[in-house]
């Protein structure tokens, strides 16, 4: 007889993620090169944090670091982050390795090199959930799998448990990396650029899909993605990066319909919008991200920022530190003055959105 596998109760505690001054160092021949640079940030339970920025920006490093999964030989890392109110730098390996597909759990960006050629789908799933629960039976996690598979909406998901990664199409590879993912209830889901190599319409699916697992399972959401559309359908909140620090953070009404950073301009700027001109050419970011090893002094993001020279060479000598504007919540790193900023939005940016 079939034994029906049902989740596990959520833990009574509101876990949530807490992440202090966190700084991340990779020691190279070249140089030190700061990744992450004192970065702070939350995400409560049953809300999703949108983190983007362009490639290079500290983005994935930081889910690496929250996962534990930097080599310590070769990496430094400072700062806190909490889980739930348990510190997670510092800890043993082995009590990370616990964690990890437990409490936290990733969604990584091409599903195909993350899921073994050589297991099927189902195997596989099933070994995520026996690795925390040594003593089911073959059978449970089987059961458990199969439930999973069909809860992420992939048909006949007893005969897909057999099927191997290179069967399946892209979406449904990525459905089975979420099917992993949440086999386990886990707390904290990262999902990393989880739409990139797929259509819009299967984009559209799994975002929905990452909606309804969250409302049923009262997860908190990290998403990464350089697609600030994306970031504007399914995040509660945003943290914009640039070279390693936050630059812009808030609620995803405040950053991506009243940004205030002139990077956060230039990103929304290089989107094309479903209500702008139709024939008005896109804005891109002048220049090049600046090199983690030797970041220019001052505003990182001043050797490309239109507005640099209006505060003399305060942009150039000084960091700006990340502070609240008049909207609570609302926190931006820049000189220039809020009164500017607005004024700057509101004459020159505002009629650029994102694309919905």
């Amino acid at each position: 007889m079939t034994t029906s596998v049902v989740p596990a109760p959520r833990r009574e505690s509101a876990p949530h993620l807490r992440v202090e001054e966190l700084r991340v160092h990779f020691t190279t021949a070249d140089g030190v090169v700061r990744a992450v640079d004192d970065l702070s940030f939350a995400v409560d339970q049953g809300r999703t944090l949108g983190i983007v920025g362009e490639s290079g920006s500290g983005k994935s490093v930081t889910s690496l670091a929250v996962l534990g999964l930097h080599d310590r030989r070769r990496t430094r890392i400072s700062g806190r982050i909490f889980l739930g109110g348990r510190e997670l730098v510092g800890l043993p390996e082995e009590e990370l390795r616990r964690l990890r597909g437990r409490d936290i759990a990733m969604i990584f960006q091409d599903p195909l090199s993350a899921l073994h050629p050589y297991y099927t789908v189902g195997r596989q799933i099933a070994e995520a959930y026996r690795v925390h629960h040594p003593r089911a039976a073959k059978r449970e996690a089987r059961q458990r799998a199969v439930d999973m598979l069909g809860r992420v909406g992939i048909p006949q998901p007893g005969r897909r448990f057999d099927q191997y990664p290179h069967e399946f199409s892209g979406g449904m590879r990525q459905r089975a990396m979420i099917a992993m993912a949440l086999v386990n209830d886990p707390d904290l889901l990262i999902a990393d650029e989880p739409t990139t190599a797929l259509d819009v319409t299967v984009q559209a699916q799994i975002l929905d899909l990452l909606a309804d697992l969250q409302a049923e399972f009262h997860s908190a959401i990290i998403l990464i993605s350089h697609d600030l559309g994306v970031v504007s359908q399914v995040a509660d909140d945003v943290l914009v990066m640039y070279g390693g620090r936050a630059v812009e953070r808030g609620s995803v009404e405040q950053v991506l319909r009243r940004p205030q950073h002139p990077y956060t301009w230039g990103l929304l700027s290089s989107v094309p919008s479903l209500h702008g001109d139709a024939d008005a050419d896109l804005v891109p970011i002048a220049g090049n991200p600046p090199s983690l090893i030797n970041l220019p002094a001052g505003c990182a993001f001043h050797p490309r920022c239109r507005y640099a020279d209006r505060n003399g060479d305060r942009c150039r000598t000084q960091a700006p530190e990340l502070r609240q504007v008049v909207e609570r919540g609302h926190l931006v790193a820049c000189h220039l003055p809020e009164a500017e900023r607005r004024r700057i939005y509101r004459d020159e940016i505002s009629q650029v959105g994102v694309a919905r």
